[in-house]
């Protein structure tokens, strides 16, 4: 696991809505190092702070295949959108299962840093994805929404067998 203990579906903590964050203070700078600590130890591309059963507009983002290009965004907010691009998604609350979704492909993002600084962010193909993926997790949706109500049935009661087992 990591430092954090990352909820699987179907938790319902996952479906809450995240509050904006109202100052980058020194509780959401240790939460942004746990997220990126959590993040890279599972494996991750991208975790939101949903994910960690914490409530607030805060997500972590590395594509690198270095792991070295860490991004955090607070408050998210898209401001365009253009094209549309299908991948398979997979999650770290979802481990295991990797099914295709339709995502906008390029976005233009505002958001806070980690320090609390303004940034925009242009972003096409993985990130792109990856983002629009982790601040779904902001507003309590999760990839598996967007595939069939049959396949996702399917994907919930395999993971609760594997929940069941584990306890």
């Amino acid at each position: 696991m990591g430092i954090l203990t990352i909820l699987e579906f179907p938790d319902e903590r996952l479906r809450k809505q995240a509050a904006k964050v109202s100052s980058v203070d020194d509780s959401i700078k240790k939460l942004v190092k746990d997220m990126f600590e959590t993040m890279y130890e599972a494996h991750g591309v991208g975790l939101a702070a949903t994910q960690v059963n914490v409530h607030k507009q805060v997500i972590v983002i590395d594509t690198s295949d270095e792991r070295n290009e860490p991004l955090c965004l607070i408050n998210p907010v898209i401001l365009s959108r253009n094209g549309e691009t299908e991948s398979n998604e997979g999650c770290l609350s979802v481990p295991g299962f990797f099914e295709p979704v339709i995502r906008t492909d390029i976005i233009r993002v505002q958001a806070l840093d980690a320090e609390g600084l303004v940034i925009e962010i242009d972003a096409e193909g993985l990130l792109s994805i990856c983002i629009q993926h982790e601040m779904d997790h902001l507003l309590g949706k999760l990839f598996v929404d967007y595939i069939s109500a049959f396949k996702r049935q399917r994907i919930k009661k395999k993971l609760e067998k594997i929940h069941k087992m584990e306890r």
